[in-house]
């Protein structure tokens, strides 16, 4: 069978550099456009038709309808609008308006306090307008009516840019690739916590991990990251970044993967949960039976609850110094790292360190040593 070949589509910048432009014709030549013809940075020329054109009193306006191709994001078929005015003095004033994020936070390309619009569409904007400018100025307003809505959908709240989303793109073009993109975005949630200051993050897959770190062990979310599947992929970005202390937290059955040297815990990748499981409890001298009943079980949470039932809790132990082990191995034990294996409910299963006395569930247990807290002198925030 023909594989159909992926559309490809155009970026957030690519679609604020159509406006602007159609805008800028449209006011200065007094007519209406409806498609216009752009330069990417990649060096395609892209022809792209317009939406809600209107001219007025001393401006004009439109809009480009987002086409992310095969590539569908949060953005996509969102309205991205440029309006232009004549400004009373040379050179081309570009700035952001309803649903076009600031910065808050230092690390990302764009500077603390400016509108979200990255150095690349900005340059190719700019770059865009130039044949235009006359004696006359130009004062061009981005904006994006969805797109403080949209924002929440982003990783820009985590990233510390506020009221909007981001004006992206380093090619123009959207290529197919939703994983990368993905990867990339985690990977600036690392920049955003260096910027700040910070050595030490915590990774955490999911919810359940991200409650235990904020609500048990105290850590701020500004540097809490959630990875997906994608954890090896991260404890490498968080090597390379200059991450020296780790905390990773979350459920038992991915967090079994990682002991089992899986570093990318999507289903398609493979299982062995269970077999991990069972695997360390014969390491753990557990009866032949238990092993037999524990390899029948479907899930890793039953697993564990096996285990709970037959006082074999000191495995929970065993499968987070495993997991430490495994992501030296990968770092090449360039981070320190602490782990937490937890079921779905939260309960505090095992960690490495190991937890020591109380009930590991009911929130009544302490870690040998103490885990990384906001104190005097290791400020964790």
């Amino acid at each position: 069978m023909e594989l159909k070949e992926l559309k490809k589509g155009f970026t957030t910048g690519s679609c604020a550099q159509a406006a602007a432009k159609a805008a800028v014709m449209m006011l200065t030549s007094g007519k209406i456009v409806e498609t216009v013809e752009i330069l990417t940075a990649s060096g395609a020329e892209l022809n792209i038709s317009l939406s809600d054109m209107e001219i007025g009193d001393g401006f004009a306006r439109c809009a480009v309808i987002k086409d992310s191709g095969d590539d569908p994001d949060i953005t996509n078929g969102a309205k991205v609008f440029a309006e232009a005015r004549f400004s009373g003095q040379p050179g081309i004033i570009l700035k952001g308006g309803k649903g076009v994020g600031r910065v808050t936070k230092p690390g990302l390309a764009v500077a603390v306090g400016e509108w979200a619009i990255n150095p690349v569409p900005r340059k190719m904007i700019l770059q865009e307008l130039k044949p235009y400018l006359e004696k006359k100025g130009f004062e061009v307003t981005i904006s994006v009516p969805r797109g403080e809505e949209l924002a929440k959908q982003t990783f820009n709240p985590r990233l510390g840019i506020e009221g909007g989303i981001s004006i992206l793109g380093t090619t123009g073009i959207v290529e197919p690739k939703s994983l990368a993109a993905y990867k990339a975005s985690l990977s600036l949630q690392l920049d955003v916590i260096k910027a700040a200051g910070q050595v030490r993050a915590a990774l955490v897959p999911g919810y359940v991990g991200e409650k235990f770190c904020k609500e048990v062990l105290g850590i701020k979310d500004d540097i809490i990251v959630k990875t997906g599947d994608h954890i090896g992929f991260m404890f490498e970005e968080c090597a390379k970044k200059g991450i020296r202390e780790v905390v990773f937290a979350g459920h038992i059955g991915k967090l079994v993967k990682v002991a089992n040297g899986q570093f990318n815990t999507h289903c398609q990748h493979g299982d062995g949960r269970v077999d991990t499981i069972a695997r360390y409890s014969r390491l753990a001298n557990a009866p032949e039976d238990i092993i037999r009943e524990l390899s029948s079980q479907e899930t890793a949470e039953a697993a564990g609850e096996i285990l709970k039932k037959n006082n074999l809790t000191a495995v929970f132990d065993m499968l987070a110094k495993a997991v430490v082990e495994k992501l030296n191995e990968l770092v090449n034990s360039a981070l320190e790292i602490k782990c937490y294996i937890l079921s779905l409910q939260g309960e505090v299963l095992g960690g490495s360190p190991p937890l020591v006395g109380g009930d590991r569930g009911g929130g009544n247990w302490r870690l040998t040593p103490p885990p990384i807290l906001p104190s005097r002198g290791r400020n964790y925030t």
